[in-house]
């Protein structure tokens, strides 16, 4: 059995995060290091595997392989090194013993005072002894030994035994907020907050620890950031199941039970392989806290929820469970410390009541801020009596001022509790438009047709007409354009020769002629709209606008744009309102549409000031048009290059479509709005949003935005969450039907893998990148990916195997076409230097040089002066040897 095999295999496992898989690889390192009869080796590896099991969410595991390290080091200390990892690894060993209520406390205590001993025995500060003390009796529950080694501990000189730079504080963190001490908490927290870390428990281990601190103290928005940023990296850690009941807590004393049942129900799995059972006691407790609040907010306690078994269990039987598992846990751990702390805080968990009512996570989970209408001339007089006030309803409703209109029936509603027929009619008339606007159709057609009926038995035929008129123009928009056409033209001929020229005669024309706009036929619609003669100036503008609508659809597109524009300037000149944000909306996305870019200069964007029209008189009883204008406009200012003002905008478009149940909408805002996140370089929130956009873009089933979205969140990944991003990209690629972009997304992957120094890794993706290339017939891929394979299988330990696929990427050159000199010269230069440099690190020095004078005349040849220096610069280095 070969020791280089043993260290391949650690080498590899070191590419890969902490997790099973990572362990597999080190116990089968250990394995082969023993049945080799290496015991130093062995040491080494089993070393390894302890962080392996610490890290990976296996502590009881790393017990065995802790002693053995301890027993074979005080063997014979000479050739075991230092120590100072197994040091280290006290630490971890005192921590997990407390874990498992199966351990005698005893147990604890001697391993403390053996760490102890080896600390003062090298001359370490007793910094992390005192910490180690803490926890122990912390756990216990022993209030006034712990703030005795707290102090103990926060005055001791740190030393390299201390936890890091992060992890410390975050002890002391926990500590304080037990003690209700959030100030101070949060003071110890700020300088390490705002520090540089890379220890893999950090931030997200004192974010998490924050939590209680920050919304004792009314820190709300903090509090949200906080919970976002470090349950997304805690999520994909079986270790970190106990800080993910601290986020499921969170949650339900927050009002935010929903995200809780979908923490629950990703990490319920884990409860069967819980890292411990003080883990499985604080999960369970904390997944029946997040239940119980369900169930008071008025969720069905019938709603089904999986278990790892597959079985579906209802919510308030698993609450019952997992309550009863806490409490049960809870009781061991009570009796092997001698004390009832563990009880009660599990009590205090179940039985937590919300501290605020809803805490919204991110700005667009918030309520929409109410928007006050457009400030306009008031009114002469206000109406008081009863037509007044129907004739207040009617008029605000045509300008779109659905408040006004709703404000003035109510009150109707209130003063006639018995209307006239005429008055009846003119009432259901106001609660068609009421049920269309809550989007039921069918109450409105029956409340038209109602109308009708009043209006003919108070004598008022325009009236009746008029309401047959509407009728037809909802039957249209409801698929039933037969019987809707009929009516509007029967109900038109009937107004033209019962009130030529009315008001009421042009609504039904503009009416007949919006329907045909709607089927696409535009010259019906001109021609319909050729025999309107407004005397209204409101009416008039309103021509204007269905005709430039019509002419929009014939595709032509600057009569379109005069007639939008006249539309604007009438509807500017009555005052504003609803029909001006409405047709500067639709004039703005017309322009849009015929540029061929914006232009530079964003005060010189007639589409962008049209927007801001938009949004300026859009009334708050039209969420829908407000919504999708900031969409627009969110959009517009990406293009212009004002990002920070367009993730504002895409943040109140997603809030609205919410909370108005537009949900597809809301889907793609979110899409936009992770570009806008992206381009403002606010990654970590790009990456939320894309994640939230995914799911309803997949039940739209828009393969194109639900594959851009998986992109943008790759790319948003790729700072800070490499691998999350490599994984992504290789999901895209792997549901990628053309191996073209299939292998450039495999390369991608790679190439994060690659900077994010995985190597193994990497050299999984740049081979079945390569493979791709070769089945999309692109020669040049497949060089650069056999290429970069080579190099990556180099730095993770196999040189042998990188020459000989640096061998395949040098004979993949003969497959490059002869017909581009320049790109087969370049191609071959980079091989021969990268070859070079594997052959210098085998010691093959004379084929090194030999492959960088090629790599030096291939660059020189191209005039890539830059490169070739860089080629010259190592043959000298290795000449100087």
């Amino acid at each position: 059995m070969s020791t280089d095999d043993v260290y391949a295999l650690v080498a590899r496992a070191g590419d890969l995060p902490y997790g099973e898989a990572r362990t597999v690889l080190v116990e089968d390192a250990l394995r082969r290091a023993e049945a080799a009869g290496d015991d130093a080796l062995a040491y080494r590896v089993r070393m390894e595997l302890t962080s392996a099991y610490q890290h990976g969410g296996e502590p009881a595991k790393m017990f065995t392989t802790f002693t053995r390290c301890l027993s074979q080091h005080d063997a014979d200390p000479g050739r075991f090194g230092s120590g100072h990892r197994l040091l280290w690894h006290f630490k971890w060993i005192v921590n997990s013993l407390t874990l498992f209520p199966e351990i005698p406390l005893d147990r604890t205590y001697a391993v403390l005072d053996d760490m102890e001993r080896r600390y003062r025995l090298g001359g370490h500060s007793m910094q992390a002894v005192y910490h180690y003390r803490h926890v122990v009796v912390r756990h216990v529950g022993d209030d006034a030994a712990a703030d005795e080694w707290f102090a103990k501990w926060h005055a001791a000189p740190r030393d390299e035994l201390s936890d890091c730079q992060g992890c410390d504080p975050t002890g002391k963190v926990r500590h304080l907020t037990g003690r209700g001490r959030h100030e101070e908490a949060l003071a110890i927290a700020a300088p390490v907050l705002s520090a540089e870390l890379n220890c893999t428990e950090q931030p997200q281990s004192i974010l998490t620890a924050l939590l209680p601190a920050y919304l004792r103290t009314g820190q709300m928005e903090e509090a949200g950031r906080a919970h976002r940023r470090a349950y997304r990296l805690v999520r994909a850690n079986l270790r970190d199941l106990t800080d993910i009941a601290d986020h499921l807590e969170f949650c339900a004393l927050t009002g935010n039970q929903a995200r809780g049942l979908e923490i629950v129900q990703r990490h319920l799995g884990w409860l069967d392989r819980a890292p411990s059972p003080y883990a499985a006691m604080r999960f369970a407790a904390a997944s029946a806290l997040v239940l119980r609040r369900l169930a008071e907010a008025g969720a069905d306690e019938g709603l089904p929820l999986s278990r790892p078994d597959g079985r579906d269990v209802p919510a308030a039987e698993l609450r019952d469970e997992l309550t009863a598992q806490a409490l049960t846990l809870a009781e061991r751990f009570d009796a092997r410390n001698g004390s009832s702390r563990q009880g009660e805080r599990i009590r205090a968990v179940l039985e937590a009541e919300p501290i605020v009512e809803h805490l919204p996570l991110t700005p667009y989970a918030r309520r929409p801020t109410p928007v006050p209408e457009p400030v306009r001339a008031p009114e002469p007089t206000e109406p008081t009596g009863p037509d007044a006030l129907l004739d207040a309803a009617e008029k605000a409703w045509t300008r779109r001022d659905m408040t006004a209109a709703l404000a003035a029936w109510h009150r109707f509603d209130e003063l006639v509790p018995e209307p006239t027929p005429a008055q009846a009619g003119r009432r259901a008339d106001g609660t068609g438009f009421e049920r269309m606007a809550a989007g039921d159709a069918e109450g409105a057609l029956a409340e038209w047709d109602r109308a009708a009926g009043l209006h003919t038995q108070a004598g008022d035929e325009a009236r009746a007409q008029n309401a047959r008129s509407r009728t037809g123009s909802l039957l249209c928009a409801m698929g039933r354009a037969d019987e809707g056409m009929e009516l509007l033209t029967s109900s038109l001929a009937r107004l033209d020769a019962l009130a030529p020229g009315s008001r009421r005669a042009v609504s039904a024309r503009l009416r007949l002629a919006d329907a045909h706009v709607n089927a696409d036929r535009g010259q019906e619609a001109l021609a319909v709209l050729a025999a309107a003669r407004p005397t209204d100036a409101l009416d008039a503008a309103e021509v204007e606008m269905v005709r430039a609508r019509a002419l929009a659809r014939l595709g032509d597109m600057p009569e379109t744009v005069s007639a939008f524009r006249r539309a604007c300037a009438a509807f500017r000149e009555l005052g504003g309102g609803g029909l001006l944000a409405e047709t500067a909306f639709m004039l703005a996305q017309v322009l849009m549409g015929e540029e061929a870019q914006p232009p530079e200069d964003p005060s010189a964007d007639e589409a962008l000031a049209l927007l801001e029209e938009a949004i300026a008189n859009a009334p708050a009883g039209q969420p829908g048009l407000r919504a999708s204008v900031y969409a627009v406009r969110g959009n517009r200012l990406t293009a212009h290059g004002r990002h920070a003002e367009a993730v504002e905008d895409l943040v109140e478009a997603v809030a609205v479509f919410t909370a108005e149940g537009a949900y597809p909408q809301a889907a793609y805002s979110r899409l936009d709005l992770t570009v806008a996140l992206l381009n403002a370089e606010r990654h970590f929130e790009a990456a939320e949003v894309a994640e939230e956009a995914w799911p309803m873009l997949t039940r739209l089933q828009d393969t194109d935005a639900e594959h851009r979205c998986r992109y943008l969140l790759a790319q948003a990944q790729e700072m800070g969450e490499e691998e999350e991003a490599a994984e992504t990209y290789t999901g895209l690629a792997r549901d990628e039907e053309h191996p073209g972009l299939s292998a450039q997304l495999l390369e991608k992957a790679a190439d994060v893998l690659t900077g994010a120094d995985k190597d193994a890794l990497a050299a999984e993706r740049y081979v079945e990148a390569a493979e791709a290339f070769a089945a999309a017939g692109d020669p040049y891929g497949v060089v650069r990916t056999r290429r970069r394979h080579a190099m990556c299988l180099m730095w993770s330990g196999r040189l042998d195997d990188g020459l000989r696929e640096m061998g395949v990427a040098r004979a993949a050159l003969g497959d490059l076409p002869e017909e581009n000199p320049a790109a087969l010269t370049w191609e071959t230069a980079v091989t021969s230097y990268d070859e070079a440099r594997l052959l210098a690190n085998a010691g093959r020095t004379e084929e090194a040089l030999a492959r960088l004078e090629e790599s030096i005349q291939g660059f020189t040849e191209l005039d890539e002066h830059g490169a070739a220096a860089t080629a010259a610069e190592f043959r000298d280095q290795l000449t100087a040897e």
